[in-house]
């Protein structure tokens, strides 16, 4: 299938490595020339040349996004190499786990920090470009936004407002001719949560496959997502094909969330 993505350029937040280096490696593969930005610049490298191996271009920008102007950065750095912005994947963000007790306000202000505003000043940031070039956003969440966890309290409350920011955004959108959606991922198969495995290992003494049978038997379903399930959803809602897709929030969750 032809998604007509080819020639456009796209900018993917937490590219270094996991949901984000999947995004930018399906894109790439569509055709698309990538700004890539996380903290690691040494893993963004390793991202630039997967992307250059599929014959596109990729510009590495390595930078805090907690840090105000860090937006600028990115966007002045699409503007020198590409001059244009066809897409904008927010994707950057993690927050600790914890009993609400135990979480400082530091703590909660540094998960507020990197996926609720960093998603808002760069969206801002990036506005006129999409604008311009009648582009599309999406913003990745998470399903405990939807299905809150005692032990989550602060990504919870972060996937919760992230998804009221993209529905607010594809609001302006319909006016402004960018297109807006969020997808909210269950559980992926990433490094991060290999070391939440790997806690839970040492801590209740069971196996690793023990914990994440475990684990994927909690959460109602069949087994973990990968990021190339992310990845392909999200390359399909920038597409061609999914012009008339906006101001959706997709669960991708392998049907834990049973609402209608």
């Amino acid at each position: 299938m032809e998604l007509g993505l080819n020639g456009k350029t796209a900018l993917v937040t937490g590219a270094s490595r996991g949901i984000g280096q999947a995004i930018a490696l399906a894109l790439a593969a569509e055709g698309c020339d990538l700004v890539l930005t996380g903290r690691d610049e040494a893993a963004l490298g390793e991202t630039r040349q997967a992307v250059r191996a599929k014959g596109r271009k990729a510009v590495p920008v390595a930078l805090d996004l907690r840090k105000e102007g860090a937006e600028r950065t990115l966007i002045e750095a699409a503007k020198k190499e590409f001059g244009r912005l066809d897409i904008l994947i927010n994707n950057a963000g993690a927050t600790q786990r914890g009993h609400f007790i135990d979480m400082t306000d530091a703590q909660w202000q540094d998960g507020f920090a990197l996926k609720f505003f960093a998603h808002v000043r760069l969206a801002r940031e990036a506005w006129p470009l999409l604008r311009a070039s009648k582009g599309a956003l999406v913003s990745i969440g998470g399903t405990s936004g939807r299905k809150p966890e005692s032990q989550f309290t602060i990504g919870s409350s972060v996937n919760a407002a992230v998804a009221a920011f993209s529905k607010c955004l594809a609001d302006l959108g319909k006016e402004e001719g960018v297109r807006v959606n969020c997808v909210h991922p269950s559980l992926v198969e990433t490094e991060r949560q290999w070391k939440r495995i790997r806690a839970e290992v040492a801590a209740s003494g069971q196996t690793e496959a023990q914990v994440r049978e475990r684990f994927v038997r909690a959460m109602g379903f069949t087994r973990y997502g990968t990021v190339e399930d992310v990845a392909d959803m999200v390359t399909f809602i920038v597409s061609g094909r999914a012009t008339w897709l906006h101001g959706a929030t997709i669960d991708l969750d392998g049907g834990e969330l049973p609402q209608l």
